[in-house]
């Protein structure tokens, strides 16, 4: 048996790599420091993988921002917009590739960013390839060679790991019409072939080929492609040898298809698909490998030894012990770095933390399996083995978890929770009564900066160095500054700022029972977006209002509305770390009556409008579309159940980001927000198209400009996408806003873009009452 690591957290233990890109980006630091911090997280990895005893170490899972946009870089996949930029020998290919990333605005450049969405199921955001007809590809960078060498450099003959390149085309966008991007493949694979030639001169002899498409509904053309593609490779690398990787869901009617590859072993999921393995097992040929992904990369919990050691034992029985490979379900990226961290008490109980295991701790665990599965177990591996058994038994009967009257809330939730009072066109009428907005009113998601300062304050405040009086009243000269602010350019609907919470979820979690929280659990999101997830590890319920207060106090500052913000059920549920011993449905529902009842104490406050956002619902959704209706069922009854309690006046928004719509658009209507606001710049309003062909019933605010991009927006460049959405919504449904929170942004490029965001609405305003009054002229 080999054991093996599909990829590694790269963020480091510490998170430098987020400090070191910040610092880079501001121009506080050189490219040779980045550079640096960059190699020595590699190095610390693969030599803590060396020591535990990982017999395939990978290398090219690391990256300065994500690993789709290396693959960009690496195959020349460059957009026309940025030619100006690549042109330039002399500028470092990094500048390039932050540009692709995140939008360029220097020099006399104005260039927007590359497309961002999310990575399958995860709250991961990867940068989206974009494809014309006839695309030409070529071999631009060698980072991927580079990271190989500097490996084998350190004693590590690593394992390269390399998204596919069926993955590839498919995770990307054609960029015009009258072309399949799949025709690519024959362009495409000459500079795979390149890849390949020169880690085969330098020594490589094994390479990881992410194929997660595999685990997706596939068109007999991409089967085909598939068997074309690999069966290329093969013939040109004979003496090269191959993992293929799918995850997140099963083979199943792809099976037959990926055991049939020319490759030498097949990873698969077990973890999110465990009754594959029978059929797997009984469908493989003598050529192929198994790679067994029994310790789950996406969770915190530790592995029930037990159980891998029968899938592991199934396997060995059937196929023999050297031709199996044991690994964590999918990439280490999506786990914390180190459990070993966590030693304040305070935030981690030590009954909670011995049930959790971070991706070092994971990586101890594929050796200690290995061992015990081949009866070669070390004192090390017994100990961890009793240890385990201990802590799963424990955690069946922690009175912690389980709650009674939680259970029961839960069993009697009818189909009257989930119904608001009236239909939306009643609804409208009552809020347009009471709220008197005008025509493309202006309102933001829900954050604003959290500048250096807000964020010393929370510290000081959590360490006991602020008194919670002084706290307070920091929080609230900063609460009326931006109220006032926001009144003085005239946004219609304010929000108070949040500057009391330090993420959207994180913030309702520390706030509800059955959470736990770590100090150093960060996981990556996009670039030098990191997240510390809170961990669901038992009933959940809400024992006291979490948001009434600050809510309340900025409505006392102003006669306009503020919006009352909250995170939506979904959302909290996804972008958790989840219980795994009951259906994440179960989870879900608990989580949307704690969020009713605050609904609820906004309303009885004043609140007349309040977000409830639910920006995960579509990165929920299941990889197979025969499974998508089951999820969809309960993901919008959860939502329809926390805003289903107020009245026709209040009026309910909801948010949601970097996802498509057209195939679940139905779903979206159906847990009827009288709002919703969705990501829409990159996109350039496309995503606006799904809206239009079902005619969305309801208000929309297309997200009018990039917050992720530092690039601040013409007010002309504003009204235009305002135009692009008023050919496909009627003017009366839309709202003006950006497309997400400005929690990350500074305060000279949300003053900037929100000053012209406003004049731009008013604008458009003024333009579409100049057309009508000329209508009823003419008529």
């Amino acid at each position: 048996m080999r054991t093996h690591i599909l990829g590694y957290p790269r963020i480091g233990s510490n998170r430098e790599l987020k400090k070191a890109c910040e610092q880079y980006w501001s121009g506080k630091t050189s490219l040779q420091e980045l550079l640096k911090v960059g190699e020595t997280i590699c190095r610390q990895n693969w030599k803590l993988q060396q020591e535990a005893g990982i017999d395939l170490i990978p290398c090219n899972d690391f990256s300065y921002y994500d690993q789709v946009l290396d693959m960009t870089l690496t195959v020349g996949a460059i957009p026309e917009r940025y030619q100006e930029i690549a042109s330039k020998q002399s500028g470092p290919e990094l500048d390039l590739y932050f540009a692709m990333a995140r939008g360029y605005q220097k020099e006399g450049l104005d260039i927007t960013a590359m497309e961002m969405t999310k990575w399958f199921d995860t709250n991961y955001h990867y940068i989206v390839p974009e494809f014309r007809k006839d695309q030409p590809f070529r071999l631009f960078s060698h980072k991927i060679m580079n990271e190989f060498v500097s490996a084998k450099q350190t004693g590590v003959n690593a394992k390269p790991v390399i998204i596919g390149p069926l993955t590839y085309l498919l995770l990307g966008k054609e960029k015009e019409n009258g072309f399949d991007k799949l025709d690519l493949i024959q362009n495409l694979l000459p500079v795979y072939a390149e890849i390949l030639k020169e880690l085969q001169n330098y020594g490589a002899q094994w390479i990881q080929f992410e194929e997660s498409f595999l685990a997706l509904d596939l068109n007999e053309k991409a089967k085909e492609t598939y068997e074309w593609a690999y069966s290329e490779i093969r013939k040109q690398f004979p003496d090269l040898k191959f993992i293929v990787t799918t995850y997140f869901d099963g083979l199943k009617d792809n099976l037959s298809l990926a055991a049939s590859l020319p490759v030498d072993v097949l990873h698969i999921d077990l973890v999110r698909c465990p009754e594959q393995l029978d059929e797997v097992l009984s469908i493989i040929p003598e050529t192929l490998s198994l790679s067994l992904g029994i310790v789950d990369g996406r969770n915190i919990w530790k592995n029930d030894f037990e159980r891998s050691l029968h899938f592991i034992e199934k396997a060995i029985s059937k196929i023999g012990s050297e031709r199996v490979f044991i690994a964590p379900s999918c990439s280490l990226l999506h786990s914390p770095f180190d459990l070993d961290l966590e030693q304040n008490e305070k935030i981690l109980s030590p009954e909670v933390k011995q049930w959790m295991a971070f991706a070092k701790q994971k990586v101890y665990e594929i050796v200690s399996l290995k061992k015990l599965a081949s009866g070669n177990a070390d004192y090390p591996a017994l100990h961890q083995y009793a240890e385990n058994k201990k802590a799963s038994s424990l955690r069946k009967t922690s009175a912690l978890i389980h709650n009674q009257e939680v259970k029961n809330r839960v069993d009697i939730i009818t189909e009257e929770d989930s119904q608001r009072k009236s239909p939306f066109n009643v609804r409208k009428e009552a809020q347009q009564k009471v709220l008197q907005l005008p025509l493309f009113p202006t309102t933001t998601i829900g954050s604003f900066p959290q500048t250096k300062e807000v964020r010393s304050w929370r510290s000081k405040f959590k360490k006991g160095e602020l008194a919670s009086e002084q706290y307070d009243h920091l929080l609230k000269k900063e609460t009326e500054r931006t109220i006032r602010w926001q009144e003085e350019i005239g946004i219609d609907v304010l929000v108070h700022g949040e500057f009391e919470r330090n993420d959207m979820v994180e913030y309702f979690g520390e706030q509800l029972e059955g959470f736990s929280f770590t100090q150093n659990g960060w996981v990556q999101s996009y670039g030098s977006r990191c997240v510390k997830p809170p961990v669901i590890f038992g009933d959940v319920h809400r024992p006291y209002p979490m948001t009434v207060y600050w809510s309340q106090y900025a409505q006392s500052l102003t006669k306009k509305w503020v919006k009352g913000m909250l995170t939506g059920p979904v959302t909290i549920l996804q972008w958790s770390f989840v219980r795994n011993d009951q259906p994440r449905s179960v989870t879900c529902k608990q989580i949307a009556l704690a969020i009713r009842d605050e609904v609820n104490d906004l309303e009885k406050a004043g609140i007349r409008i309040i977000q409830i956002d639910e920006p995960a619902i579509r990165e929920g959704l299941p990889l197979r579309k025969a499974d998508w209706q089951n999820y969809l069922k309960w993901a919008v009854e959860a939502f329809r159940i926390s805003a289903g309690g107020v009245e026709d006046a209040t009026q309910i928004h909801t948010h949601m980001c970097y996802s498509e719509f057209n195939d679940i658009i139905q779903n979206i209507a159906e847990m009827d927000a009288d709002v919703i606001t969705i990501e829409c710049s990159r996109s350039q309003m496309e995503l606006l198209n799904a809206f239009a062909d079902f005619k969305y019933p309801n208000e929309i605010g297309p997200g009018v400009y990039d917050i992720h991009s530092p690039r601040v927006p013409s007010k002309e460049e504003m009204l235009e996408l305002l135009k692009k959405a008023q050919t496909v919504i009627p003017a009366q449904q839309l709202w003006v806003n950006p497309d997400c929170g400005l929690k990350t942004r500074h305060w000279d490029e949300t003053e900037k873009a929100l000053t012209a965001m406003v004049e731009a609405s008013k604008e458009a305003g003024a333009a579409y009452v100049t057309r009508e009054k000329l209508k009823d002229h003419w008529s």
